[in-house]
């Protein structure tokens, strides 16, 4: 079961996307994303990236997000985010893109669309084939003083060049890895 741990949307369930290639995050997981994030979290601009059900972005709203931006190129979970955004009645704080991420990046920096907090959920596999962190350095979707959290199998041996890790916390086998813009020294 999927559900919305806080917040206006508490207790709401969530619809899953039947088969393996979602991979919802567990609510220990979910309940420890948003205790780290919560005082950042009211009033974010939040982009949901590789969103699967979308219960992460449907989190943030609970909790005070201003907007959330579901990226998803699965058909079937698209329809899933689209029926659990509804059942949230979130429609008028959310948009949902079905494209591939990095399209969808690049379609939001051309609209000039700049995030406090960008979630990534990406397949495992993804991480050893790409970085998505270098679309979103590219086309500047991560605004100032904003976090980017990647969640990936703890022996994934992923390297954020584009940014700065801040912080890395590992919950049986998922890691979540908090980056943020990086600081050019003083000359």
């Amino acid at each position: 079961m999927i559900r919305v741990i806080s917040g206006l949307y508490k207790g709401k369930r969530l619809k899953k996307v039947s088969g393996l290639l979602v991979r919802p995050m567990p609510d220990k997981l979910k309940t420890a994303l948003f205790n780290i994030v919560r005082d950042d979290v009211r009033g974010a601009a939040v982009c949901d990236g590789f969103a699967g059900t979308g219960s992460i972005g449907l989190e943030a709203l609970s909790r005070g997000a201003e907007k959330v931006v579901f990226i998803e190129q699965y058909g079937p979970a698209v329809q899933i985010i689209k029926h659990n955004v509804a059942k949230c009645g979130a429609e008028a704080k959310s948009r949902i893109i079905a494209q591939e991420f990095n399209r969808a990046v690049i379609q939001l920096g051309k609209e000039k669309n700049q995030f406090s907090m960008i979630f990534l959920d990406p397949p495992y596999r993804l991480l050893d084939e790409r970085n998505p962190l270098k679309v979103i350095k590219k086309r500047d979707i991560l605004a100032a003083g904003g976090v980017i959290i990647l969640r990936h199998y703890f022996k994934t041996k992923f390297e954020g060049k584009f940014f700065t890790l801040v912080r890395r916390v590992t919950y049986g086998d998922d890691t979540l890895a908090f980056y943020k813009e990086k600081v050019s020294p003083d000359i």
